[in-house]
């Protein structure tokens, strides 16, 4: 999901200010656009910023199906609320995962009885013998592929597999060694080239239903009422699936980040998820034929925000506040050299203005359009860019200003 916002991150305290962007003062010669509302900054200030809401506001509130399910609404009866005018489908078949932790140029893993290595889209595959290996891999060796093994010395060479090869185990579970690290994946791990003569990176290729055990308890707490988690299981399975419809790169559909979706493998799978993603099992949302992009964030602050699809709605949700004690109304205080740390040589920072609002929920909704005004220019950005560099929860706020308390004076 493009600047999607994960719950988990949302539970994580927030950095206040993110590393300085470059100046971007208004240099044109138009009359820049007048402020609805505007607050002075002279010397030395605090400003608190009071806000509502974790992430973008699109789609689902994670916060929003706990309150719901709360409330007694099935997960159904959740998923139809927040993505209005979307119909039920199937959603079968397998996703292809871009492992990111992986950044050697092989696919290692932990040697186990009943391992196979395949060419990937081909049919063929062998068995790796019982040779005492602690481990086997895949390194490019030009266009093909050349399995390895080793004993925890030098490594091997096995066989040499025309194309791009994946493995596979007996009991279809991998643990992948990273720099580090081991995980534990289902399906299918490829050896796959970026682009043609590329880099090799690794691929979980993996069932639809195995992915979201690896997903939902990323997303939101495996223990919640279990209707809240049905509920993110229909919509996490509806992403990937409009995610696999056009995929991020030719060799995967989506990546295991929060740029994507969070995805950890088998290590991260929980019972009460695994039991709540049965319950949704193959169930998915569509308009138009097509699967829905179900975007999600933590919360929505009590106003979900339009998005780039007709059932990405604008709408109340009388849900969100419910069990959302932290990002249903929120505050930060910053002071004014924070900001102007962010456009040196700027000067001192005279004024915040809001240029324009959505439209939706208290102060007039959320932030599209503000400024900074500084002894040496005015810098225009989005609420969007705000929140980032401010590192605010959300781009529905706004501001208040009061001199800075001085400490006392010295004898």
């Amino acid at each position: 999901m493009t600047t999607r916002t994960r719950l988990l991150l949302a539970l994580a305290a927030s950095a206040l200010l993110l590393p300085a962007l470059p100046a971007s003062a208004d240099t044109s010669a138009a009359e820049p656009r007048r402020a609805i509302e505007a607050w002075s900054t002279p010397g030395s200030t605090a400003i608190t910023i009071t806000g509502h809401g974790f992430g973008h506001g699109h789609g689902m509130s994670q916060y929003g199906a706990l309150g719901a399910a709360q409330q007694g609404l099935t997960w159904q009866q959740i998923n139809e609320f927040y993505y209005p005018g979307t119909t039920w489908g199937a959603v079968r078949g397998k996703v292809r995962v871009l492992i990111t932790a992986d950044t050697g140029r092989d696919v290692q893993v932990v040697a186990e009885r009943g391992l196979r290595v395949g060419s990937v889209g081909r049919s063929r595959t062998w068995r790796l013998p019982s040779n005492g290996a602690r481990k086997w891999r895949l390194v490019a060796a030009g266009r093909d592929t050349a399995v390895q093994w080793t004993k925890g010395g030098s490594w091997r060479r096995w066989k040499k597999v025309r194309g791009e090869a994946e493995l596979r185990s007996a009991d279809s579970s991998l643990t992948l060694v990273l720099p580090g690290d081991r995980r534990d994946y289902r399906g299918t791990l490829q050896s796959v080239a970026a682009r043609e003569g590329g880099k090799r990176e690794t691929v979980n290729r993996v069932g639809m239903e195995a992915y979201l055990r690896g997903v939902v308890p990323e997303e939101v707490p495996a223990l919640w009422t279990s209707a809240a988690v049905s509920a993110q299981s229909v919509a996490a399975r509806t992403y990937a699936a409009f995610e696999r419809s056009q995929p991020a790169a030719a060799h995967y559909d989506l990546c295991d980040t929060t740029q994507c979706q969070v995805y950890g493998g088998v290590d991260v799978e929980h019972d009460a998820a695994t039991a709540a993603i049965q319950a949704t099992a193959g169930q998915g949302l569509f308009h138009d034929g097509r699967p829905a992009f179900t975007q999600f964030s933590a919360s929505n602050g009590g106003f979900s925000a339009a998005g780039s699809m007709p059932y990405l709605v604008a709408q109340v949700d009388p849900y969100d506040g419910l069990a959302n004690p932290t990002y249903s109304t929120w505050s930060r205080t910053i002071d004014d050299t924070q900001v102007e740390k962010q456009w040196p040589g700027m000067g001192d920072l005279t004024g915040i203005e809001v240029v324009a609002r959505d439209g939706n929920g208290e102060w007039g909704g959320r932030v599209t359009a503000m400024a900074f005004v500084f002894t040496g220019g005015r810098v225009s950005v989005s609420g969007d860019d705000a929140r980032s560099f401010l590192g605010l929860p959300s781009d529905w706020f706004t501001f208040s200003v009061l001199p800075r308390q001085k400490g006392p004076a010295r004898l």
